[in-house]
């Protein structure tokens, strides 16, 4: 029984912190994400506004829509969403009007972006030039994009979300930044087991929302994926941490770390295999506590949805990236 709960636990995981596409193949991957920038090019040749910001919307849009059930599944390339309300305009009686003289009477933020005289939520051409239009209306800088995302999501997450994935994509200039690794070095005398959701005692009863990765003080601890720092400090149960956000919404956190690389900044652009800090078993006080418990790395993944956040098992994914960590390794032999 309990192993059957934890494979359908696993299913649901990986269902919703997946980029959000069904492909087949390479192929099919590389011919949607040849389309999804052919559009972004499209509204910033009309807007002037870089490509990478439509990409940070879209990506954050996609990633929202696989783990909420109140929106629908995207039906072309693009998954910006739209409510029926800013689609055709908060009073309109025909919330799916796609006639864009109304549209614009009623104050939607629907527009015919192919020329063929209708305005579709579900026109990958009328979404684009859609966002757009709204964008472009508070202008084309970095702070008036921000103030647009801040009046559109009226959630300060979502607008640092999106900028960030904006600038991911930015640096590489590519969409496909999905890669992951293991967070220790293979190498490493490690262990661990699957121990979220056991109960926790110290500063009052609570479940553990991670995987514990034993290893030796110092240990390199890397970077699981292309992501931003959100987070470096102190937490008196974490102790010094360290908080990644990827381009799934999902945040990684890595706690108990004997200290940090150098130069490491809130902000700061990383990458897969990427040192971060070193195993080690800070935490469970003020600042500097250590030695309370064996050296390890605490590992937790956090998906958002637009709307709020929760943990996650994060022990199927560390397993699916060590294995995969250890066949491309095999491959290189």
């Amino acid at each position: 029984m309990k192993a059957l709960l934890w494979f359908l636990l696993f299913i649901f995981t990986f269902s919703n912190c997946q980029i959000g596409y069904a492909t087949t193949n390479v192929q099919d991957e590389e011919a949607i994400n040849a389309r999804r920038i052919e559009l972004y090019k499209k509204a910033e040749a009309f807007t002037q506004i870089p490509w990478f910001y439509f990409a940070g919307i879209d990506q954050y849009e996609r990633s929202a829509r696989r783990g909420r059930k109140d929106i629908p599944r995207e039906q072309g390339t693009l998954s910006i969403y739209f409510e029926q309300g800013k689609w055709a305009g908060p009073l309109n009686p025909q919330p799916e009007d796609t006639n864009p003289a109304t549209i614009r009477l009623f104050g939607g933020y629907g527009k015919d972006g192919d020329g063929d005289g209708k305005a579709s939520v579900h026109n990958d051409e009328d979404v684009i030039m859609s966002i757009a239009h709204y964008l472009q209306s508070f202008g084309t800088s970095h702070e008036h994009i921000k103030m647009a995302l801040w009046n559109y999501y009226r959630r300060a997450k979502a607008v640092d979300i999106i900028v960030g994935n904006a600038k991911l994509f930015e640096k590489y200039n590519r969409l496909n930044l999905h890669d992951k690794v293991f967070p220790v070095l293979l190498r490493s005398n490690y262990s661990y087991k699957n121990t979220w959701g056991d109960a926790r005692g110290w500063g009052g009863r609570r479940i553990h929302e991670g995987t514990d990765i034993f290893a030796g003080y110092g240990v390199p601890v890397r970077s699981t994926c292309y992501g931003i720092i959100e987070l470096k400090g102190w937490n008196r149960y974490g102790g010094w941490r360290i908080g990644i956000r990827d381009l799934n919404n999902v945040y990684h956190y890595f706690a108990h770390l004997s200290g940090f690389a150098k130069d490491l900044k809130v902000g700061q652009i990383v990458e897969p295999g990427m040192l971060i800090g070193g195993v080690g078993s800070s935490g469970y006080g003020p600042p500097g506590t250590s030695g309370k418990f064996p050296p390890h790395l605490h590992y937790g993944m956090y998906k958002d949805n637009g709307v709020t956040e929760w943990s996650f098992d994060p022990y199927p994914q560390l397993k699916m990236w060590e294995r995969a960590e250890r066949a491309k390794l095999r491959q290189k032999k």
